[in-house]
């Protein structure tokens, strides 16, 4: 796919780290499997890992947690 932020470049599959942030809470996730351009580093997410993240994210804020670091496994 060719990335729509730089629209220089295509993307590949690669390993991002995503941070999501409500409130008070920052929720850090490493080894995202996202699809990555390889001008400007921007990253797309699929519609089923963008779910999982959520899911990883809400179960964090709502034990309370105001930094945590995951570490998603394939």
């Amino acid at each position: 796919m060719k990335c729509t932020a730089c629209r220089h470049s295509k993307t590949k599959s690669g390993k991002v780290t995503v941070t999501l942030q409500r409130g008070e809470s920052t929720i850090i996730i490493k080894n995202v499997l996202a699809e990555v351009c390889e001008n400007c580093g921007e990253y797309y997410l699929s519609e089923e890992m963008t779910e999982k993240i959520f899911e990883l994210a809400e179960a964090s804020i709502k034990k309370g947690v105001e930094v945590e670091i995951l570490r998603m496994v394939a």
